[in-house]
């Protein structure tokens, strides 16, 4: 297993690794802005406009959990590189698109090659950094760019649409793709030969589709559901759904080699942190859509001018993953860091639920609670995610990471759908006041604000009370293999 350090090439390593992260989860939010250009240009409606979105988010979210089985039976680095090339591609796709069916098949291809590049990203990130210390402050970084990419995605497309038009918010990820690939194969340990025999790993082809077939229907009915209701798409959505689950559970209980390993999956940080991610996807992703709504529909922000206004979450959440968060995980361990990042998102979302109306200003209703949010972000990012990693099998490592992954997507997709149906609902049942539609977003932050109280409950209870690192490093010191 791999060691490194900052002084050992660990900080370029870090870099590439991070580097793609950002990258990939600034495509969830960076098209949001330029979607009214986008649709001048192609002539596309409100309906094909969603798609836009939907269409990366779909893939995205349906592709993680085979694309880490990928990475530990094909290899990190090569799924890494695979990844990097579908992504790449696919935003060269997009930003020459001549027409919207053009951008939205490259859309799709870039969430394919997303989900392939993040599991093995993570799982290389976990093998490579493995020394207590240096592991936490990787991963502290890793954080920092999850969470600069998930709150800066609206600024830097509003800046890159004014400037230079709407293709380069996805041209701008060619020339990052090319220098990933050149860089990755001087950078990242090749892949181990695989064992000949019995012993050598596979991939359940028919399992690879059942699962990936259900993860995808159930995206699409948790970004349909709120749009259209239960008409023949949804209706029909959740019976694949349920049919291609079933299958999925079959292999698994059959198949020598299932896509989620049984060694995996009695691991005890394994299970809380796929629960936890479900949670944390759940509660910060609807933040970032109700916020964005109230902004603009309530407070009469620009859509710039919104995405501005949130810069300050990706700010705050680069200092404290840099600083706090990996002494925080040395000082009291994953467990409480988890624990105290949910709270203090919940606290975020409730001073959004009870701040934010019409007439409130930005320094009163917006910053305080933006600054209790993305303090909290990056510790739940972590909290959620390294220890399950760590803990994971040195061969399952891309599985974990792809599940891991998988569970926050799911949790993300299935939060906004609740959280928008549960502020419409208020909204419809209230239509006769005057602030109705901002007491509706405001009942969808308290539901949020729920969803992260639960990961608080989360993290306390089912995680493992005992250190990881304290742990790992002992195995380490008695020359056991590390796990």
């Amino acid at each position: 297993m791999t060691t490194k350090t900052w002084g050992s090439g660990g900080f370029a390593v870090l870099l590439l690794l991070t580097s793609v992260e950002l990258v990939v989860f600034l495509e969830v939010s960076i098209v949001n802005v330029a979607l009214p250009a986008m649709g001048a240009a192609l002539a596309l409606a409100d309906t094909g406009l969603a798609w836009v979105v939907n269409a990366y988010q779909l893939t995205f979210g349906g592709f993680q959990l085979v694309g880490g089985r990928a990475a530990d039976v094909l290899g990190r680095r090569r799924m890494f590189q695979a990844g990097i090339v579908l992504f790449t591609g696919g935003s060269l796709l997009c930003g020459l698109a001549p027409d919207a069916g053009t951008l939205l098949a490259g859309r799709a291809v870039q969430g394919v090659g997303a989900a392939l590049v993040v599991p093995a990203e993570l799982a290389l990130l976990a093998a490579i950094f493995t020394e207590p210390a240096v592991h936490r402050r990787a991963f502290g970084v890793w954080s920092a760019m999850a969470a600069a990419g998930a709150g800066s995605g609206v600024a830097l497309g509003g800046i890159l649409t004014e400037v230079a038009g709407w293709p380069w918010i996805f041209l701008i990820n060619v020339p990052i793709g090319l220098v990933a690939l050149v860089a990755s194969p001087r950078l990242l340990p090749a892949d181990r030969p695989a064992p000949e025999g019995a012993d050598r790993p596979r991939l359940d082809l028919v399992g690879a589709l059942a699962g990936t077939g259900s993860l995808l229907a159930l995206v699409l009915v948790a970004s349909e559901l709120p749009v259209r209701g239960w008409d023949a798409l949804t209706t029909g959505a959740i019976a694949v759904t349920v049919l291609a689950a079933a299958v999925f559970w079959v292999r698994q209980r059959r198949h020598p080699q299932p896509i989620l390993p049984p060694a995996l999956l009695r691991q005890r940080e394994v299970r809380a942190g796929t629960v936890a991610n479900a949670l944390v996807g759940a509660a910060h992703v609807p933040a970032f859509v109700l916020l964005s709504l109230v902004l603009q529909d309530v407070m009469g922000y620009s859509a710039i001018a919104a995405g501005f206004a949130v810069l300050p979450v990706a700010v705050v959440n680069m200092v404290t993953a840099r600083t706090v968060v990996p002494w925080a995980v040395g000082r009291f361990g994953t467990r409480l860091v988890l624990a105290g990042g949910m709270g203090l998102l919940a606290l975020g979302l409730a001073g959004y639920a009870l701040l934010l109306h019409p007439g409130a200003g930005y320094l009163i209703a917006v910053l305080p609670s933006s600054v209790l949010f993305a303090t909290g972000l990056p510790a739940v990012f972590v909290g959620s995610t390294a220890s399950a990693v760590r803990v994971a099998p040195e061969e399952h490592k891309g599985t974990a990471s792809g599940l891991l992954n998988t569970a926050q997507r799911l949790g993300a997709a299935l939060g906004v759908t609740g959280v928008l149906l549960a502020s419409a609902a208020w909204t419809a049942s209230h239509e006769t006041s005057v602030n109705a539609v901002s007491d509706g977003l405001r009942i969808g932050f308290a539901v949020a604000a729920g969803l992260a109280v639960l990961g608080v409950l989360c993290a306390l209870v089912m995680f493992t009370r005992r250190r990881v690192d304290a742990a790992a490093a002992t195995v380490q010191q008695q020359g056991a293999p590390q796990r």
